[in-house]
Parts: structure tokens; sequence; C-alpha cells
């Protein structure tokens, strides 16, 4: 199997998953289709964009759902920028096509194409098919045939089928995205509908499809049966190694002239002001930094340069309120912050409260995740010396997945 990435490591992403089929095969439901049905405390299809979205190489996720399901999906999956619907077609292979026509306006390059119903799709599985998925070739994530096949009619075995060479496809598939746009125009042209998958259309099409090792994890939920399977494992997995990060940021701004000092969102009257990035919101400017670092986004400099004169003077509520859209884009949940402020003057206990609200709103979290201190510097070093004011920030974000073994 192809194991050798080709993809250029700043190739833009896009992911297509399939939701829009009845999934009469797994019984009725008051919760809906398969895709809606709740496996682990949420939607099976909740849990498959996340893997998507929380993927570093997915730049946007587009998802075929039925007309009738648009309130089911709005309740279901989480909010992202990146994240997008299109009405599906009467078949998936349709709804597919659908798809890609509108994951155009995101001008991607490789395209990966997935059943909403496969919840367990990993980091590593969803990396092979990129690296592979080429410029003319197709990545198809497929586990070698291991049962003894038989042929058979009118229930009578007719014959033992060799397992030299067979393999059971999976998804996601990954395509370039305009060859595969292209073949699925010509299946639509050709009155094609018949195909089972993406890679066949992708063959018919004359296109290569190279073989990627697929997961055995990576199963498709089918019958009522699978549901209650894949939620035990879904509830085992949410509650062992689960990927709580942290991250640290530190800050520090000097006085300067001025009449007040902007600290965790509010304005203080002051006989001195800071100088520096922005408003100087030292408080704001680590808690980026921390929120940033739980994912390894780099720093505030790097989203925020401030040799750019548009961020001279700007509310600092904005970069701390961009860090946590970016948490959010990767799956992440904020679970607390931690702020400690380092100075001789101003007091900031009169002030707790609502520096506590201002971060409660930036974040959307509630005041018991929201912590801010103050202390001096006993008098010692610059900040002792009334030079200036320091800050110290801590953030504990919840990210889907397990730790690495």
């Amino acid at each position: 199997m192809e194991n050798t990435s080709h993809t250029p490591v700043n190739a833009r992403v896009t992911a297509v998953l399939v939701a829009a089929g009845r999934g009469e095969r797994a019984g009725q439901s008051v919760e809906g289709p398969k895709q809606y049905r709740t496996i682990g405390g949420a939607p099976v299809i909740a849990h498959t964009i996340k893997a998507f979205l929380s993927h570093p190489q997915i730049a946007s996720v587009v998802v075929a759902i039925h007309p009738d399901d648009e309130e089911l999906f709005s309740r279901a999956a989480p909010r992202a920028e990146k994240l997008r619907i299109v009405f599906g077609g009467a078949t998936r292979q349709e709804s597919v096509r659908l798809a890609l026509e509108a994951a155009g306006e995101d001008r991607p390059e490789i395209v990966l194409i997935h059943d909403a119903v496969r919840p367990f799709v990993d980091d590593q599985l969803i990396g092979r098919v990129i690296a592979t998925a080429q410029e003319g070739s197709g990545a198809l994530p497929a586990l070698a045939v291991s049962d003894t096949l038989k042929r058979g009619s009118n229930g009578i075995v007719e014959g033992t089928v060799s397992r030299d060479g067979l393999y059971a496809a999976q998804t996601p598939q990954g395509f370039p995205y305009q060859p595969i746009l292209e073949a699925h125009r010509a299946a639509a042209d050709a009155g094609r509908s018949d195909f089972t998958d993406d890679a066949a259309i992708a063959e018919w099409a004359g296109l290569t499809v190279r073989l990627v090792e697929g997961s055995p994890d990576n199963v498709k939920i089918t019958w009522a049966r699978d549901i209650a399977i894949a939620d035990q494992r879904m509830r085992m997995m949410s509650t062992t190694f689960p990927d709580v990060r942290t991250g640290n940021g530190y800050d520090v701004h000097s006085f300067g002239e001025g009449d007040h000092v902007t600290l965790c969102g509010i304005k203080i009257p002051s006989n001195k002001g800071l100088s520096g990035h922005s408003d100087a919101d030292v408080g704001l400017h680590a808690l980026t930094d921390a929120l940033l670092a739980t994912k390894g986004l780099g720093d505030i400099g790097t989203h925020f340069p401030p040799s750019d004169q548009q961020w001279r003077g700007a509310a600092s509520r904005i970069f701390v309120e961009h860090a946590a859209k970016l948490v959010r884009e990767h799956g992440g949940r904020i679970a607390n912050v931690d702020i400690t402020l380092i100075c001789e003057a101003p007091k900031v206990g009169p002030h707790r409260d609502a520096m506590t609200a201002e971060l409660c709103d930036m974040l959307g979290i509630s005041p018991d995740r929201v912590s801010i201190k103050a202390t001096t510097n006993e008098k010692l070093g610059f900040l002792g010396r009334g030079e200036g004011i320091a800050a110290i920030a801590t953030a504990s974000v919840v990210y889907p997945g397990s730790l690495p073994e």
C-alpha cells in the first residue's frame, strides 16, 4: 500500500461528509436517521465532524444533508466558520457531486469524501489519505480481506473465492479536487448512477487510485446493533486518557504617558498609561498566548505583528477572541483560565468582577471558570519600583481525541 507523502505541506484540503441518507437499515428512532442517533453522549455526525474540524490540514468541511434534516443538523453540529452545508440529492452519488460543486468556493486542491456514519475516523488515517492524494491520482483506505469468501446462489454454496488481492474499501477517499469533480460530472452526464463509492467513479474516469492502509476501527454504522456497539465504544474512549492541554503566557509593559491603564478589558483611571502593542493590556496579551499554546498555534506576535500599524491602539479583546475561535475550530473546549497581574498600582480588587465579566463574554464560559488575581512584587525590581505591569496567564483546554500512546 502507498505510504509515501506526495501532497505539498500547504495543499488546501476540503472534507466532504455525506449525510443525506435515510438509514432505514438502522431502524426508526425519534432522534432521526442514524447519523443523528446518539453515541457517547452526542450525535454520530457530531463526532465525525469534529474529527475533521480538529485535523490541522483540513481547511474546510462541507456536509451534504437531506433537506428535511436542516434543524436536526443545526442541533447536532458544532459551530465553526469553516463548516457549512449543502442539500444532497436522491442518491449518495448525487449528494457527493452537489457537495463537490459547493466545495469549489473554498478552492481546494485536495478533497476527502467521507461517510458521516464513520465516526471513529482518526487523525492518522486522515493524514495518510491526504499524504497519498496527489495530482492525477486518488487515495483509497482499505483493509485486506481476511475472511474466507464464498460464492452462492439460492442458499447453496457454489464455490470459494480467492482472497488474494481483495480489499474492503473505507472512507475518507481522497482525490485531487478538479479531476474527481469532472469525473462526477461525466458520470451524471452519462446517466450512470450505479457506482458504490467515489473510487469506482475515479476508476471509471481513468484516474489512478492508490491503496492506503485503512483502520479496523473505522467502522461504518449500518444496523441498529452497530449504534449500540458504537455508543459503548465511544463512552469507553471518552472516559480514558482525555486530551487535556495547558498553555502559559507572560507579558509585560512599561508605564508611559496617559490617564488610564487597560487590564483584562477594563479601563482603570491612572496617572500613567501603559506603552506597547495595541492597548497594552498585559492580562489579555498573556491570555492570548496561553490559549494559542494549547494547540501549538504560535503566539500573539505570529497572528498580530506589532509592526503592523492596524493594531496600534486596538482593543486586545480582538486577540483573545481570535485565539478562542482557533481553539474551537480545532474542537477544543476551554475549561478554565487563570490570570495573575503583577503590579504595585493600580488596585485590581475593585475591578475584578468587571474583568471577570469581560472574560466570560470574550470566551463564552461561566464566571466559575475564570480566575483573576493580583500581587505586588514586594518593591523589588522594575515592577516593585512601579515602572510597569506584568501578567502571567494559564489556560486549560480539552480537545477531542486521546493522548498518544
